[in-house]
C-alpha cells in the first residue's frame, strides 16, 4: 500500500502517542522533549470498513483482509525549520515524500509537558508550521523559477508554460496562502500545480488533541480549529490521544465499547483519523470476494478497471480483459455472487469503466 499519511506538528503536541495508538505499537517515542522522534517511523494502518466483513459473512469467507494506510511519525518542526532550524532539512524532506498532511495541534493545559512555543495557541502552531512548509515552497520555487526564465529565453515553449505557472503560484505563496488553495479556487490548473511537488500543496487534516474531559465534545481550543479548517475548507477531526493510548490497552471490545460509552464516545478518535485520512486522499474502496477471502483494496477516486486490477497484481492490469462487477448494495441486497448474476445486478466492464466505491469485482485477464 504505497499512500502515505505524514503526521506532523511542532513537538510534545501529541503526535507520537497519536501514531503509537494508531499502531498499536511502541514504536515511536513519546518523550518529554523536542526531536525524541529522530526518523521517520512508519506503520500500517487498516481502514475501518463493516463493508468487506458483511460481505465475506454471506460469501463464507475463510478470512477477511481490510485495506491500508501508511502513517508516518515525522518529528516535530519548529519556527526556522526552512532555515535548518531543529532538524528542518530533515523533516522537511520527509514531508515531501508523503501524500497528505495530519497536523495535530495541541488544544489541552498541562504544565506538566512543555511546549516549545509557551502558551497553548493551537492556531498559532498551526500557522509555525504552515508558514515554514510556505517558505520551504517558496524558496525552491524561486530556484525553479530561476532557471525556467534562462530556458524560455531560448525559446522554449514548455519553460514559457512553466515560467507563468511558477509566477502564479509564487503569488498565493506570497501573500500567505499555501498552494494547496489552488485546487478550490482553480480547480483547472490544479493538475499542473500539483505536479510541482510543493509541500503546502498537499491535503491537510487537522487533528485537535484534546484532555480526556473534552474527548466527546471538544473545547475552546479546539473550536478554533475548527474555524481554521472552515476557513480553508479543510477537515478536522477531535481526539485526545491521551485516551486512544488508554484504549488499546484494553484488550476485550466489550470493555473498549464501555469505555467509550463512559466518556460519551461512539466510537474511537482513531478510526475518524483514519477515516477522514482515507478521505483526504480521495480514495475508494473496491472489493474482491470468494470462499478463501473477503478483501478490500484501495484506488484514486477516477481509477479504471485495469488500474483497480493492477492493485492486485501487475498481471492482472496488464493482460485486463473485463471486470465482472456487481454493486455492494445489490450483493448484500440479494444475498451474493450466484443470486445477483441471476437476478442481472453483475456487469461486465472493460477498460473504461472507472471504478465506484464499493464495487465487487472479479477480474478476467489473459496470461
Amino acid at each position: 500500500m504505497g499512500f502515505q499519511c505524514g503526521i506532523v506538528g511542532l513537538p510534545n503536541v501529541g503526535k507520537s502517542t497519536l501514531f503509537n495508538a494508531l499502531t498499536e505499537s511502541a514504536a515511536a517515542a513519546a518523550e518529554n522533549y523536542p526531536f525524541c522522534t529522530i526518523d521517520p517511523n512508519i506503520g500500517l494502518v487498516p481502514v475501518p470498513d463493516d463493508r468487506v466483513h458483511e460481505l465475506g459473512r454471506i460469501a463464507g469467507s475463510a478470512k477477511v483482509v481490510e485495506t491500508q494506510l501508511q502513517f508516518v511519525d515525522i518529528a516535530g518542526l519548529v519556527a526556522g525549520a526552512s532555515k535548518g532550524e531543529g532538524l528542518g532539512n530533515k523533516f522537511l524532506g520527509n514531508i515531501r515524500e508523503v501524500d497528505a498532511i495530519i497536523h495535530v495541534l495541541r488544544c489541552f493545559d498541562d504544565d506538566d509537558i512543555s511546549h516549545v512555543p509557551g502558551d497553548v495557541d493551537p492556531v498559532r502552531d498551526a500557522e509555525i508550521v504552515e508558514t515554514e512548509l510556505m517558505l520551504a515552497d517558496l524558496e525552491s520555487l524561486e530556484r525553479r523559477l530561476e532557471r525556467a526564465i534562462k530556458k524560455a529565453r531560448g525559446g522554449d515553449k514548455d519553460a514559457r508554460e512553466l515560467v507563468q505557472l511558477c509566477e502564479e503560484v509564487l503569488g498565493y505563496l506570497r501573500q500567505g496562502q499555501p498552494v494547496r488553495l489552488i485546487k478550490t479556487e482553480s480547480p483547472g490548473k490544479w493538475p499542473a500545480v500539483r505536479a510541482l511537488g510543493l509541500v503546502s500543496a498537499k491535503p491537510v487534516l487537522y487533528v485537535a488533541n484534546v484532555d480526556e474531559t473534552s474527548a466527546a465534545s471538544g473545547n475552546a481550543y479546539s473550536e478554533k480549529v475548527e474555524e481554521l479548517a472552515g476557513r480553508e475548507g479543510a477537515a478536522a477531526v477531535i481526539i485526545s490521544a491521551a485516551v486512544e493510548a488508554e484504549i488499546i490497552q484494553l484488550a476485550d471490545k466489550t470493555e473498549r465499547t464501555e469505555f467509550l460509552g463512559s466518556l460519551g464516545l461512539e466510537k474511537t478518535g482513531l478510526a475518524k483519523v483514519i477515516g477522514s485520512g482515507y478521505r483526504l486522499l480521495d480514495m475508494i474502496t473496491f472489493f474482491t470476494v470468494g470462499p478463501k477471502e473477503a478483501h478490500a483494496w484501495t484506488v484514486r477516486k477516477g481509477a479504471t478497471a485495469p488500474k483497480a486490477a493492477g492493485t492486485i497484481h501487475t498481471d492482472f492490469e496488464h493482460g485486463f480483459i473485463r471486470a465482472e462487477t456487481i454493486s455492494y448494495e445489490n450483493y448484500v441486497s440479494l444475498g451474493g455472487e450466484q443470486a445477483a448474476k441471476d437476478a442481472g445486478k453483475m456487469r461486465l466492464e472493460g477498460k473504461d469503466y472507472l471504478v465506484k466505491d464499493g464495487d465487487v469485482m472479479l477480474f478476467r485477464f489473459a496470461n
